[in-house]
């Protein structure tokens, strides 16, 4: 072979050969994968080595053709050192400063979190996410972490390849751009559908595809709903109808039960005043209960209309939620949406004749139903009530709390004081059972006598002492030292002369001053 014709193939050789410098972004082929190594066929006159952990494992393929940055034309080996890895974030950050040129928004992957923001990953380069800008609120961190977001690029340094980024403002600019799109196409009246995004106490907020919409507690079904979460769930896809649109304020009122007939059309035909109906009890509240009739029909039995007799203070111990009872209709008001229900009126009254049956001064055996601050009840034949007051229970004794005499569910025989018909009111008395004894109470402490008693209390008006079992006196204030009064404690023994005994205010008042 002549000089002239080798001369010619290293020349056809070297025109082959890709002209690659450093820094130099190059396309290769995969042709050799090694344990920790993998060789790439650049086109130029030796292959390139590359880390094999800088590859995906679907991309570890022979033949396979990728995107490498020249990290060095050659190394002690005389081998090509290449980078998967930094060609990919070279070219992400092109795309980067491209989109941050022309305002589009980029996407990402949250890394972690970190004091003060997140860290998160964009086109293989990491950026920075400020807290206040994250729109992450109240957002639990495993719903953030290892997701995909759209952001906007805020600050972005070429010289140091670092970028801050703000999910608040790509969100902000989802939405409007969504917005646009949905009041285009949105009318009052349509048939919308939604995804449930929220739920709060007062109703529901529906994704129509970028706008929210609010579905409110009122307008989930004909029927009562305590909280919303008994008729949706996140995540549930709803067909509502649009209510409102208020693009000024940019809310949407939705509606779910205005897809149904209206269950009240025609109501007052249904249940006229005066029939007899079972309905099921729904609710119980302090001041009554409500009972559903049907699907989306709800009436209340006011407290007044349970018993014409009985005294009902906790209507939960009477009735509850599912029991299927026996109503009467009072009234029903289609446009307030109201029906009135009693129990009582399916009774007699016996209220009717309870001055006939009930005279005042006779004595009747009853059961103590329950009490209250200034007396007891008393339950009497036929489920009729009678009240004890608190100053009828002892002739003699200060009482302070009913209870302290009565016991709840205790027979005890009563004498009947007075009775109201009309008021619904018995007035009984367990005093009564015995004589009034202050006409002798008062021959047995003349005033003016000397005694020896006994300190049950002490309050800022006096001196509570026993005289006797049964009975008390009281030494007000100004009858006894200041000195002796502080130092004074129950059961301490005094000495007190009686200075008032005043029969019909049941009353024995006592003076230290000797």
């Amino acid at each position: 072979m002549s000089e002239e014709k080798v001369l010619n193939l290293e020349e056809l050789y070297n025109q082959s050969i890709k002209k690659i410098s450093d820094g130099q972004i190059v396309i290769g082929k995969i042709v050799a994968i090694k344990a920790k190594e993998v060789l790439v066929d650049i086109g130029f006159k030796s292959e390139g080595i590359v880390a094999a952990s800088e590859f995906n494992p679907q991309d570890l393929e022979i033949g396979k053709e990728l995107d490498f940055f020249i990290e060095s034309i050659e190394n002690d080996a005389g081998m090509i050192l290449l980078s998967h890895t930094r060609a990919k974030q070279m070219q992400g950050w092109n795309r980067i400063v491209a989109d941050h040129n022309s305002g589009n928004l980029i996407e990402g992957s949250v890394q972690k979190k970190v004091k003060g923001g997140f860290l998160v990953d964009i086109e293989g380069v990491e950026g920075f996410l400020p807290g206040s800008l994250s729109g992450f609120r109240d957002m639990p961190e495993k719903e953030i972490v290892n997701k995909a977001f759209k952001f906007k690029v805020t600050k972005l340094n070429n010289f140091r390849r670092s970028i801050i980024v703000s999910r608040r403002e790509a969100v902000q600019k989802e939405r409007q751009q969504a917005r646009q799109v949905i009041w285009e196409k949105i009318k009052i009246g349509e048939v919308a559908s939604g995804i449930v995004k929220a739920i709060t106490d007062f109703g529901a907020f529906i994704d129509l595809g970028g706008v929210d919409g609010l579905l409110h507690i009122t307008d989930m079904s004909w029927s009562r709903v305590s909280h919303p979460s008994e008729v949706v769930a996140v995540g549930d896809r709803l067909e509502v109808m649009v209510l409102n649109i208020d693009k000024e304020a940019n809310k949407i009122a939705l509606g779910l039960k205005q897809r149904l007939s209206d269950p009240w059309e025609n109501i007052a035909d249904k249940y006229p005043i005066g029939s007899r109906i079972k309905g099921k009890v729904v609710n119980i509240l302090p001041y009554g209960i409500f009972v559903e009739i049907e699907k989306g029909i709800e009436g209340l039995v006011h407290i007044s209309e349970i018993s014409w007799a009985k005294r009902v203070d906790n209507l939960s111990s009477t009735f509850a939620i599912g029991d299927v009872i026996e109503i009467q209709v009072l009234s029903v008001d289609p446009q307030n949406r109201k029906i009135a229900l009693s129990v009582k009126q399916l009774e007699i009254n016996p209220w009717l004749d309870v001055e006939a049956k009930y005279s005042a001064g006779s004595r009747i055996t009853g059961r103590v139903r329950g009490f209250t601050d200034y007396g007891a009840f008393v339950e009497l034949d036929n489920n009729i009530e009678g009240m004890i007051h608190i100053s009828d229970l002892s002739w003699t004794k200060r009482i302070s709390h009913p209870q302290d005499v009565l016991k709840k569910g205790q027979k005890v025989e009563v004498v009947i004081l007075s009775v109201e018909g009309n008021n619904r009111r018995i007035s009984l008395g367990l005093k009564q059972l015995q004589p009034n004894p202050w006409t002798d109470i008062a021959e047995r402490y003349p005033l003016e006598s000397i005694l020896e008693v006994e300190v049950i209390s002490i309050t800022e008006f006096g001196v509570f002492v026993k005289l006797e079992e049964e009975l008390e006196g009281l030494i007000f204030s100004s009858e006894i030292e200041p000195a002796q009064l502080s130092e004074l404690k129950p059961a301490d023994k005094l000495k007190v002369k009686v200075i008032k005994v005043d029969v019909e205010q049941a009353k024995i008042g006592l003076s230290t001053k000797l």
